[in-house]
């Protein structure tokens, strides 16, 4: 890549990149939906449905590895190859005869999804120029697109084919990693490019210098944790189980909130190009709570007025997050993304068991009410980070 190119926001790759991630992260969104019928196929509780998020987000403890080989070898494949293997087995969910068997099958896109978000920031970084927000906006607003449509996409293969031919989507994600290796074969991600050899454990060594930084954000992503992992968990179950809607309104329900949640992407990371990012996250991090709490306690077209506005501000810090991580980490930043996606996943995985256990001992209602009131801690650490 050229040096002139660097300083530039090269519209066309990083649109490319997003796309990418959009690609991968339909498939990989299909457990939400799907997870109401498997409960009632297998008989489970809520607690136990939600052990499912934690064993997806196990191999992302390994993200730190992941980041050190990422900045030793050529991690565009990473982003190229893992579309192929998450379409196969979150397409094979339907067919799975048992717990057990989806619990492999979730472990195994766990390893996959890590090895795709690991490097896949520090491309777009590495595209945007000096508009990383921007280039973050893209880059979740891809992921997000992707959590709307794929609830509609596999309620419709449900419709049509039955909760049994769900295998039949698996072609499609094939295909789409054939593209992405035509287009994406020569798209370079940072200066691991260039083959430096780099001291053995010098990112480990590194990341003491930014240590105090990712307990700040630790501290920011646990207290919205709950807030987010239960509404993207078990937003279907809630409309489904304790509303009595229909699976088609559950699933179109959580549709209109990730679509909200793609427009909260795209204009969060411009918008902290702008007035900053501490600044955005502060007036997120008070926003969200207040409109979880007034979702919950409105009913008929203002309940769904309050969703909307909920998912805007719930997954607006996204990109922020990412390109403060991208900002603060200049050495190893391929690495520094691993340790925050680590972070990130964590939490969450994390934040939906316990969820889930609320869930089945208050109800999926009282626990949203709960999660609002402890997603005004993230306040706070946001201020915390402007004062560092």
């Amino acid at each position: 890549m050229k040096e002139s190119n660097t300083k530039k926001f090269q519209t066309g790759n990083v649109t490319l990149v997003a796309v990418s991630h959009m690609l991968h992260d339909i498939y990989s969104s299909f457990l939400a939906p799907l997870r109401p019928l498997l409960i009632e196929k297998f008989g489970l509780s809520l607690a136990l449905a939600s052990l499912w998020d934690l064993i997806m987000r196990v191999p992302w403890l390994l993200n730190p590895f992941i980041g050190v080989l990422a900045e030793r070898t050529v991690p565009r494949y990473f982003i190229i190859i893992t579309p192929a293997i998450t379409a196969t087995v979150m397409s094979l969910l339907g067919v799975a005869p048992s717990f057990t068997i989806i619990c492999i099958l979730l472990f195994t896109m766990g390893i996959s999804s890590a090895f795709y978000h690991v490097p896949a920031p520090t491309m777009v970084k590495r595209l945007s120029g000096e508009k990383t927000g921007r280039g973050m906006s893209f880059y979740m607003f891809g992921g997000e697109m992707a959590r709307t449509l794929g609830p509609l996409i596999i309620t419709a293969s449900v419709s049509y084919w039955g909760l049994e031919g769900t295998w039949r989507l698996i072609p499609f994600g094939l295909l789409a990693s054939f593209i992405l290796f035509l287009k994406l074969k020569n798209v370079k991600i940072s200066d691991e490019i260039v083959r430096k050899q780099k001291e053995k454990g010098a990112e480990f060594k590194a990341l003491k210098k930014y240590m105090p930084f990712f307990l700040i954000l630790i501290g920011f992503t646990l207290f919205r944790a709950i807030m987010k992992s239960g509404l993207t968990a078990f937003l279907p179950t809630y409309f489904y189980s304790e509303k009595g809607e229909s699976l088609w309104f559950a699933n179109s329900a959580l549709a209109v909130f990730q679509l909200a949640g793609a427009v909260g992407t795209i204009v969060s990371g411009t918008l902290s190009d702008k007035f900053g990012r501490i600044t955005t996250l502060i007036v997120i991090s008070i926003l969200s709570p207040l409109m979880m709490f007034l979702f919950i306690n409105s009913s008929g077209i203002l309940s769904f007025v309050f969703l909307v506005l909920l998912g805007f501000f719930v997954f607006a810090p996204g990109p922020v997050l990412i390109a403060l991580v991208q900002d603060h980490s200049t050495e190893y930043p391929v690495f520094m993304n691993s340790i925050y996606m680590t972070i990130s996943f964590v939490t969450s995985a994390s934040a939906v068991f316990f969820a889930g256990a609320l869930g089945d001992w208050l109800g999926l209602e009282k626990t949203y009410l709960i999660s609002s009131v402890l997603a005004l801690g993230g306040i706070p650490f946001a201020l915390w980070l402007r004062k560092k």
